[in-house]
């Protein structure tokens, strides 16, 4: 049986503010070590076949200049693909951008470290990183389980089942104390915790 709140553990999460050429932008950070090589990851990350056994089915070119289409989630274009060490893409929008990064870590293990940046004012502050770090949680989960050769089924059938719901506060538990610690002031975290718990926990 596998501890999915150990899985947590195996992330490191970061959020930051900082300046951008066309204003300030958040950042939000999140790396994990993955038992597989970077060929490997790389192939789990970028082939539509492979991707749907662990996120959701996907769409489009997937290539650079190409555009993508999550099913019943966002889309993007390809801004920059570098196999197997770099994938950069808008996601949901032109200025929400996304950053995939591989190295070798290791014999036969790879890290992978996630950029998401959006600008402050749709962020609102570093607290909006918990508008989007339970989901990418959810998504580092898959992919863990996935290259370990755990039987998923539908990972939308499993993001919604109710045996997940103490991974989900726990994610967002981390991520509460990650914009803390990054200044988020008291109003800033229970706006945002108010909106991440009606997207993640609706009804509870």
């Amino acid at each position: 049986m596998i501890d999915l709140i150990a899985q947590l553990a195996e992330v490191h999460r970061s959020v930051g503010r900082e300046p951008a050429d066309e204003g300030e932008i958040v950042r939000v950070v999140m790396k994990r070590t993955y038992p597989t090589t970077p060929d490997d990851l790389w192939s789990a990350l970028t082939e539509p076949d492979r991707i749907r056994r662990w996120f959701m089915p996907i769409t489009g070119e997937l290539k650079e200049g190409g555009h993508f289409q999550l099913e019943g989630n966002a889309g993007g274009d390809i801004l920059a693909c570098d196999p197997p060490t770099r994938l950069r893409t808008t996601f949901g929008g032109p200025a929400s951008v996304i950053e995939l990064r591989l190295a070798p870590s290791g014999s036969d293990s790879t890290e992978l470290t996630l950029d998401h940046v959006v600008p402050v004012a749709m962020a609102g502050s570093v607290a909006g990183a918990l508008f989007v770090g339970p989901g990418w949680d959810g998504a580092f989960l898959g992919l863990g389980l996935y290259v370990a050769g755990e039987a998923i089924g539908d990972p939308q059938e499993m993001a919604n089942a109710p045996e997940l719901l103490p991974f989900t506060r726990e994610s967002i538990a981390r991520w509460t104390d990650v914009v803390r610690n990054a200044g988020a002031t008291p109003e800033e975290l229970d706006g945002a915790l108010a909106a991440t718990n009606a997207q993640f926990l609706p009804g509870e």
